[in-house]
C-alpha cells in the first residue's frame, strides 16, 4: 500500500513543486512545502478524496500560504530588491505543448506582479486561474466564503492583467532582441541601447548583498542604460562570457564566470516592442537552478 501510495504522489508532485513555487518564488521552499504535502498525504484519511491532484494542489497551496507569511521577515532583512529564484524548467508541467500553455504564469515579470499581490490574492490567483480549481474549492482552501474569494480572484486578475503586455512577443524575436541589446550593452553603445528601451523602463537587479547590484529600483531610458554599460563594460565583467537560454519558459541570458553562473537577465517587453522592464538577478543563492557552463547542451 505504501508503494502505491507513493507512487500516486510522486504523478502529481512536479504539479504541486510548481504550484508551491508560484506562490513562494522559491525553488526550495516549494520543495520543502511539497516534502509537508507528502508527509499530511501519508497519513491523510483519503476514503473521501475523489480528485487527489486537486486535494494535492489545494493542500499544497495552504502549506505555500503559510510559508510564505513565515518569509515575511526575511524579506524585510533582504539586502535590496528581492526577485524570484530562476528556474531552468517549467516546474508542473512536462509536456511541451503544455508548458508553452503555462509559460506565462512563470515568466519573471508574472511573477515579480504577483509579488505585489497580498498571499491570499496570489493563492487565489494561482489555484483559479493557472490550475482552473471551482471557486468553492478555493473557498475552501483558503479558510474565506465563496463570494470573497470571487472578490480576490477578480481583484488578483485585474491587477495583473493591467501590468502585462497584451500582446506576447514570441520566442524568436525575443532571442533577437536579447542578443542586439546584450551586444550594444557590451559594445558601449549608449544610442543604440537607449534606442531599445521604453522611456519609462525599469531596472531591477537583485544582489542579496552578497554581489554587486542597485539597491533600488531604477527607472528611465537614460539611467538605466548608463548603469548597464558601465556594468558590462567594467573590468570584473570584462572576463565573463554571455549566453542565452531559456529560463522560466522565457529567453533569459547568462553571464559565465568560468563555467559558474554569476548572472541571469530578464528582459520584457512591452506592446510597442521595446523593452519595459530588466530583472537581474546576482545573488548567487538564487542561481543554483541556473546550468552551469559544462552543463548547457
Amino acid at each position: 500500500m505504501s508503494d502505491e501510495l507513493a507512487a500516486e504522489f510522486a504523478e502529481h508532485r512536479a504539479v504541486l513543486v510548481g504550484a508551491a513555487y508560484r506562490v513562494v518564488g522559491s525553488v526550495a521552499d516549494a520543495e520543502d512545502v511539497v516534502q509537508e504535502t507528502w508527509l499530511r498525504w501519508s497519513s491523510a484519511d483519503r476514503s473521501d478524496v475523489r480528485d487527489v491532484r486537486a486535494y494535492l494542489i489545494r493542500i499544497t497551496t495552504r502549506l505555500a500560504l503559510n510559508r510564505l507569511r513565515q518569509q515575511k521577515s526575511r524579506r524585510e532583512q533582504y539586502v535590496g530588491p528581492w526577485l524570484p529564484e530562476p528556474i531552468a524548467a517549467t516546474p508542473g508541467e512536462q509536456d511541451p505543448a503544455a508548458v508553452a500553455e503555462v509559460a506565462d504564469s512563470v515568466s519573471m515579470a508574472m511573477l515579480v506582479v504577483l509579488e505585489t499581490l497580498s498571499p491570499l490574492e496570489r493563492a487565489a490567483f494561482v489555484l483559479r486561474e493557472v490550475f482552473d480549481l471551482p471557486f468553492s474549492e478555493i473557498a475552501d482552501t483558503l479558510g474565506r466564503s465563496e463570494a470573497a474569494v470571487r472578490q480576490l480572484a477578480h481583484r488578483a486578475r485585474e491587477h495583473v492583467h493591467a501590468r502585462q503586455p497584451r500582446h506576447r512577443v514570441d520566442k524568436a524575436r525575443h532571442l533577437e532582441l536579447t542578443n542586439r541589446f546584450m551586444a550594444a550593452s557590451a559594445s558601449g553603445d549608449y544610442q543604440q541601447v537607449v534606442a531599445m528601451l521604453a522611456p519609462d523602463v525599469e531596472l531591477v537587479s537583485d544582489g542579496g548583498g552578497k554581489r554587486r547590484a542597485a539597491l533600488r529600483p531604477m527607472y528611465g531610458a537614460d539611467k538605466v542604460a548608463r548603469w548597464l554599460i558601465a556594468v558590462i563594460t567594467s573590468e570584473e565583467t570584462a572576463r565573463m562570457e554571455f549566453s542565452t537560454t531559456e529560463l522560466n519558459g522565457e529567453i533569459a541570458y547568462i553571464a559565465y564566470d568560468g563555467d559558474e553562473v554569476d548572472t541571469a537577465g530578464f528582459l520584457a517587453v512591452g506592446d510597442d516592442g521595446l523593452i519595459s522592464h530588466l530583472y537581474v538577478v546576482r545573488n548567487p543563492d538564487k542561481l543554483t537552478g541556473v546550468p552551469r557552463r559544462n552543463q548547457l547542451c
